[in-house]
């Protein structure tokens, strides 16, 4: 007799199985759609970045196209609604400087002292409620900041400094610097914070005080956050339009005298693009012309702060 095989019967997935598919299905189609969208904005926000770009590149050119180059950089007189027009630039790029850099004169020291007192010596309590004080200057609408340079900080200092104008660079210069404690602040506290606490032990346990741990460990070991804080704060400071625009002035000469009137390139190009000029006028076209200079700077300076952290990063484990 021959033996019996087993018949084999093929029976339909259980309901467990087919709603374990379909619970797969949907988290790969739902994973799609988030991926495409992310990408879409990715794509979105790099193509506006070249619109920007090729459009500030095509009205400079055409603005290069009458104006020199070298007398555009390297003019020292600025009067292009003026008859016959100067296209000096370098009053415009003497005033930014100077009024940046006295921003940053004031910025830098208070923003990392601060950092480091909310890092190193604040209480928690204390840090609750002096972080979210300090970060109120952040909200501050820019222009409130240029109304009290004009209105308040300039009478004060014009009361100190009677030789200085109503419209000058040390106000808006001041004013800018308060604005910009904040940015300095929290970035130079974030990397502080990213320290380890080991590092800090380490050094207490070699004998060191609170004071030199701070100075000759913490502060090294975070400086690289610490210098892409500055730079950051210095093209903030550069970009500012509303402080300058309301509180330096103008001035058509190179000058460096902060107790004068001096114009910047962002407040050239606000007060320039509000007024009467027709769009295709040469005068109008200075505007592009201004902001790709200042566009190159800012972008030089992000550039440099990228380098800055890429080759003095440490990553600690």
């Amino acid at each position: 007799m021959t033996e019996a095989k087993p018949i084999l019967h093929m029976t339909a997935p259980s309901l467990s199985t087919r709603s374990r598919l379909a619970g797969s299905r949907t988290r790969r189609f739902t994973e799609g759609v988030i991926a495409t969208a992310l990408f879409i904005c990715a794509a979105f926000s790099i193509l506006t970045t070249l619109g920007i770009i090729s459009e500030l590149i095509y009205e400079t050119l055409e603005f290069f196209r009458e104006v020199p180059l070298l007398s555009f950089l390297f003019g020292t007189q600025w009067t292009p609604l003026f008859d016959p027009p100067q296209f000096g630039v370098l009053p415009l790029v003497a005033g930014t400087v100077v009024i940046a850099l006295i921003a940053l004169s004031l910025a830098l020291p208070i923003g990392l002292l601060s950092a480091i007192y909310l890092s190193e010596y604040a209480s928690p309590r204390a840090r609750r409620v002096l972080k979210p004080l300090l970060e109120i200057l952040a909200g501050i609408p820019t222009v409130v900041y240029g109304y009290f340079a004009l209105t308040f900080v300039t009478p004060w200092l014009r009361s100190l400094l009677p030789d200085m104008q109503v419209f000058n660079a040390l106000s808006a210069g001041l004013v800018m610097g308060i604005m910009i404690i904040p940015l300095v602040s929290s970035l130079s506290e974030d990397a502080l914070n990213a320290v380890p606490l080991a590092l800090r032990e380490a050094a207490y346990g070699l004998g060191a005080t609170k004071m030199e741990v701070i100075l000759r460990t913490v502060v090294p070991a975070a400086l690289s956050g610490i210098v892409a804080a500055f730079i950051l704060a210095a093209s903030r400071a550069i970009g500012e339009t509303m402080i300058v625009l309301i509180a330096s002035g103008q001035s058509t000469v190179v000058q460096f005298n902060p107790l004068k009137a001096m114009e910047t390139m962002t407040g050239y190009i606000a007060r320039v693009s509000l007024g009467d000029n027709p769009q295709q006028s040469l005068e109008f076209k200075t505007i592009f012309a201004v902001g790709m200079l200042l566009f190159a700077m800012t972008f030089m300076l992000n550039l440099i702060s990228q380098r800055v952290l890429a080759k003095y990063r440490q990553v600690y484990q």
